[in-house]
């Protein structure tokens, strides 16, 4: 457990991203915000462990392939597998400069991609029941854009599974954005209980992931 507790972002972790340079954004995401991931991750972890029944690991992303663009986002990942995250259903926190998102990330390196996709069309209707209107979807982890599932409704939650299913590159991330300005960012025991209970909302789509495999 970290010595020290997570006490929110600041403006600074969001401006890391605003760095010319691979190098000094690099510097900058190692220096202000992956020893928060460590606070944050820290606790997530025993927390998923907890609630999941079966060991959780943290992985904080570390950009290794980049060789000239800095990169746009950062995060953490919370996995079943001690050595990757990118195979497995993780959990995600991150940040790009305007918001941070907390995930349940489904991503295209998923050898059962496919599996998983037919198991949530197949249960199209607990997935509808499960994910809050006001919880975002993405299609993309790279991108920032996501769209409300109160716009998306049922046949747009079809829609995005399908692609997800079919299109190789396509991903399924299911979560949370919250804006750089808004005050639960800066606090962070707010913070920290708004991501537990977010993620804490997502555990039963984690699990049914894993129901037919």
């Amino acid at each position: 457990m970290s010595t020290h507790t997570f006490t929110g972002f600041t403006e600074d972790d969001f401006n890391t991203f605003h760095i010319e340079g691979l190098d000094a954004r690099m510097e900058a995401i190692k220096e202000r915000i992956q020893p928060k991931f460590r606070q944050i991750g820290d606790v997530l972890t025993e927390e998923m462990t907890h609630m999941l029944g079966n060991d959780m690991y943290l992985h904080i992303a570390k950009h290794a392939r980049r060789t000239v663009n800095p990169p746009h986002d950062t995060w953490l990942a919370i996995a079943p597998n001690q050595r990757g995250y990118k195979k497995h259903p993780h959990f995600q926190v991150g940040l790009f400069d305007d918001h941070v998102f907390i995930w349940l990330a489904f991503i295209y390196e998923l050898p059962y991609k496919r599996e998983i996709a037919q198991t949530f069309l197949k249960h199209l209707d607990q997935l509808d029941d499960t994910i809050p209107n006001d919880y975002v979807i993405s299609l993309d982890h790279t991108k920032k854009d996501a769209k409300a599932k109160d716009v998306l409704k049922q046949q747009g939650l079809k829609d995005v599974l399908v692609r997800f299913r079919d299109v190789k590159k396509a991903e399924f991330l299911v979560g949370r954005h919250i804006a750089a300005n808004d005050s639960l960012l800066s606090d962070g025991e707010r913070f920290m209980q708004y991501t537990k209970d977010t993620l804490e909302t997502l555990v039963p789509l984690y699990q049914l992931a894993y129901q037919e495999q």
